[in-house]
């Protein structure tokens, strides 16, 4: 039996009938009962687990229940070893198996892909099977492979008691395997935007079957130029969709985006929708020039290299692979990571990289989001980022999962233009903001050259680092 999708005026998805889909959808309401004299409107702000958390459209009080309800789902959290969900995955997992659209804003490190993941799960367990030529029944983007695949693993362990079947659908590697899987059907695939409308035009799957729809880091899609391929990806998805919305920052650009994607949804924020870094994270910025530049990360690398990961940010390929090369030839054990490598090359270089063989890894902004490398210790960002989000992004490689971190930054004159916002950003997290930072932010010019956080000295005396 064929149902028709609600009617939507103004924002969110417009009126229409999908009698063209060929299969009915099962909205996956595990959480119901008394709870439904709470879909009244309102704005809720609770601390929770020493976070803010804030609940938009939902009910009085914290929504209750979730994945205890389902006992599959509980087992494969449990084997995992997790103790209690992030306040991430505490609201959103009921809010999700309600079958509501969902819109969340959360920091790395938070638990936002289980919070997607596991109601997922339950979503296509409620749907019916799988006929041959039907195309997935969950669809998550992602902007970039490495995210994507780091999504599939998640999704590989905790769908593994249910058998569901899954496949990673990116560029940079042969299409035959990617092929053979969407041929032989999988419930859920995860994408990044580009192959998959390349599959979709060479007929190799269809999504006709998508009734959960996930956009991951949203916001970073929006950035990469992808908002014509994820229009054309979500124009071909049947509108009574359940929607799943996830970005780190909530700019005007990606709000608009939901307004159009999503109906009546819940909107969770960890933390504040103005920009802030993650609070376990100690940040120092140097002032510097740019010839200063190598010298002082020579100098920082004798002060904190234990065996310790450090990931090292630059702004260009070009300079990334210099960088590399001389600190190999100083001595350093320092592997690249960018868009013009290989895939074959990426994973190689991550997976020295996560081992510890290579603790050092230069990279672009490529690697800045979704890379989750557990223990990454130090951030340091050589060149500074083209906007404070990828910074906030870059930073957050470290003081993962209520791990403590500590990012380094350069900062120029050809920087100064985000002193100001810089500085809230320090000071939002309880940083120290130096003399010569704050002088910057007021408008004076930077200190001469040669005036910068550390004092000269030779190799192996690290006891005398004046990062402040």
């Amino acid at each position: 039996m064929l149902r028709e999708a609600p009617e939507v005026v103004g924002k969110g998805r417009a009126k229409a009938k999908v009698e063209e889909w060929d299969k009915d959808m099962e909205k996956t309401q595990t959480v119901e009962g008394s709870k439904r004299g709470r879909e009244k409107e309102d704005v809720r702000v609770a601390k929770k687990e020493r976070r803010k958390l804030m609940v938009e459209g939902g009910g009085e009080g914290e929504v209750e229940g979730g994945v205890e309800e389902v006992d599959y789902v509980i087992q494969e959290i449990t084997k995992a070893g997790f103790v209690e969900p992030t306040p991430i995955q505490a609201q959103g997992w009921p809010m999700a198996l309600r079958g509501r659209d969902l819109i969340g804003i959360a920091e790395t490190g938070s638990g936002k892909t289980l919070a997607y993941l596991l109601p997922a799960i339950v979503h296509v367990n409620a749907q019916p099977i799988l006929s041959p030529g039907d195309g997935p029944i969950v669809l998550v983007l992602a902007p970039t492979r490495e995210l994507a695949v780091q999504i599939q693993n998640e999704c590989t362990k905790f769908g593994a008691s249910s058998k569901i079947k899954n496949t990673c659908i990116y560029g940079g590697v042969p299409k035959g395997p990617q092929v053979r899987d969407l041929q032989k059907g999988v419930e859920i695939v995860i994408a990044t935007p580009g192959r998959l409308i390349d599959m979709l035009d060479s007929h190799h799957t269809n999504l006709r079957r998508v009734t959960y729809l996930v956009l991951d880091e949203a916001d970073r899609m929006l950035d990469m130029g992808f908002e014509p391929q994820i229009r054309k990806l979500v124009s071909q998805i049947r509108p009574d969709r359940q929607t799943l919305y996830w970005s780190a920052t909530w700019p005007k650009e990606v709000e608009q985006l939901a307004r159009q994607f999503l109906y009546n949804p819940y909107k969770v924020i960890i933390g504040s929708q103005d920009l802030k870094a993650n609070h376990a994270i100690r940040q120092h910025v140097d002032i510097v020039s740019e010839n200063q530049k190598y010298n002082k990360l020579v100098k920082l690398l004798e002060d904190i290299m234990d065996g310790s990961r450090i990931l090292i940010f630059m702004d260009t390929k070009k300079g990334c692979d210099q960088i590399t090369r001389q600190l190999r030839m100083d001595g350093w054990p320092a592997l690249s990571i960018h868009g013009d490598k290989s895939q074959a090359e990426r994973d190689w270089v991550l997976s020295e990289f996560k081992a510890g063989k290579s603790p050092i890894m230069t990279a672009t902004d490529v690697a800045a989001r979704g890379l989750d490398v557990k223990d990454v210790k130090y951030v340091i960002n050589y060149d500074f980022p083209g906007s404070l989000e990828d910074y906030v992004h870059r930073i957050g490689r470290t003081g993962r999962a209520g791990a403590k971190g500590t990012a380094y930054t350069f900062f120029t004159a050809a920087n100064a233009r985000f002193a100001k916002e810089l500085i809230s950003i320090l000071e939002e997290a309880g940083q120290k903001v130096s003399p010569d930072l704050a002088a910057m932010g007021r408008g004076a010019p930077p200190p001469p050259s040669g005036h910068g956080g550390f004092r000269d000295r030779g190799r192996g005396h690290g006891s005398g680092r004046s990062w402040n």
